[in-house]
């Protein structure tokens, strides 16, 4: 189940552009910040390999996989890796179907109603509202009224620790953070420090939560 990476802190780390040479340095940084759920878009270089480190250095109590998956055969190269997780711009159910076949979590991206309910029928464990802000977030409150409870709904694109607030009472229940986070040449320390900042960010927004509904 994807919530059972995802309730510890449900942000995933988007590490677009990483090389092989410093996932496990970055991988261990942003575990040490709570993270416990990473992707490699696979136009980043060599991202095979890069996967086959995070799941080398982090082990089993991390999620690790592909982002920017576009094909049935990227799917089994993922896996091959040791990718358990795939994630998608896009919702493409022959790709979908491919994810689950393999036994990976998948997570499509989706921006209408139409696309997030054919994705959920293709066997989506959770949905990439990606480009987020071409939804906003009245737009999610709208879908959230309709989508199964129990499906997260992760806007992915432009957030920052201060913009999380919104999109949770919107309904969202964790989100994918990409160059706010990391981008190549960014020093480690930089890492570290947003990836703190997200987690703390993270951290008070589920302790209002659990006061208000005290």
């Amino acid at each position: 189940m994807l919530s059972t990476w995802l309730n510890p802190l449900p942000l995933i780390a988007i590490l677009r552009g990483i090389h092989p040479d410093e996932a496990a340095v970055v991988g261990r940084a942003l575990a040490g910040a709570g993270f416990r759920v990473m992707e490699v878009p696979l136009n980043s270089p060599r991202p095979y390999d890069s996967i086959r480190t995070l799941t080398h250095t982090l082990g089993n109590d991390y999620l690790v996989g592909a982002g920017t998956v576009m094909s049935a055969a990227q799917v089994e190269e993922v896996a091959a890796a040791g990718g358990k997780l795939v994630v998608m711009p896009h919702a493409d159910t022959t790709v979908i179907r491919a994810a689950k076949q393999a036994g990976l979590l998948c997570v499509p991206g989706v921006v209408t109603p139409t696309e997030a309910f054919s994705a959920l029928a293709a066997g989506a464990d959770g949905l990439k509202l990606f480009p987020a802000d071409q939804v906003t977030t009245e737009g999610l409150k709208a879908w959230r009224a309709v989508l199964p409870r129990d499906v997260p709904v992760l806007p992915v694109g432009g957030i920052a620790p201060g913009s999380m607030a919104s999109w949770v009472a919107a309904g969202a229940q964790g989100f994918g953070i990409g160059s706010a986070l990391y981008a190549p040449g960014i020093e480690l320390s930089e890492v570290t420090r947003r990836a703190h900042a997200f987690a703390q960010a993270w951290a008070v927004i589920s302790q209002k939560s659990k006061e208000e509904r005290a």
